[in-house]
């Protein structure tokens, strides 16, 4: 495919060993800046040391700023279909009946822990869709930047990740969680994390639109 990129997908398994070393690495950044990044455009650092997870539930119950990026529950095999159809769920990769559990168990895990939700906004793909549909958390908007990335080009790809960059530094200091639904190739590229389905990403913008990353919530 000239001009476009293979977007490597990783194993729920590698997934969750990446995410481990992460939370448990006691070195400097894991994603330090690249010489000569400016704040805009320079991947996420993550502290030395992550907020606990249940430190994470307190905070997104009340604090100011916060984006959550979940990766669509569930939906077995890789990419889509050949010729598949964006308006058509029936040529494309869907959620299982586990993965639509899963969506509604992590749902029904937000309105246990009482977070305020600003905002949903999803991918257009009819996996990312149904599970913030399931969510039950809030209205769903779609949002083309979270549209998978997977075989799309570089420069398409970066243009994605800049305006959902752009978008949370923007949510700083507002009340309510900022929820992005959406795929694990462009939650990396947001991030740098690889997320299992159904796992989310916690950020919060700095003062200079720089992103940190604030940790991890598990699946179900």
């Amino acid at each position: 495919m000239s001009g476009l990129r293979a977007r490597g997908v990783i194993g729920a398994g590698a997934a969750l060993a990446v995410v481990a070393a992460l939370l448990t690495a006691p070195g400097p950044a894991a994603y330090a800046d690249a010489p000569g990044s400016s704040a805009s455009t320079r991947a996420p650092s993550a502290d030395v040391r992550l907020t606990p997870r249940a430190d994470i539930w307190q905070a997104l119950r009340t604090g100011r700023g916060y984006a959550v990026l979940l990766r669509h529950a569930l939906a077995p095999g890789t990419g889509d279909p050949p010729g598949f159809r964006l308006g058509d769920c029936s040529t494309q990769r869907n959620l299982s009946a586990e993965g639509r559990r899963q969506a509604i168990a992590i749902g029904a895990r937000w309105r246990r822990e009482r977070v305020p939700v600003q905002r949903v906004l999803t991918s257009r793909w009819c996996r990312a869709r149904d599970t913030a549909r399931l969510l039950a958390i809030g209205k769903v908007t779609a949002y083309p930047a979270l549209d998978s990335s997977f075989t799309v080009s570089s420069t398409v790809a970066a243009r994605r990740t800049a305006k959902v960059r752009a978008l949370i530094a923007r949510h700083r200091g507002q009340r309510g969680v900022l929820v992005l639904v959406g795929h694990q190739v462009n939650i990396t590229d947001v991030t740098g994390v690889v997320p299992a389905s159904g796992q989310a990403v916690v950020v919060k913008a700095r003062a200079d639109g720089s992103l940190r990353v604030v940790g991890t919530l598990p699946e179900p």
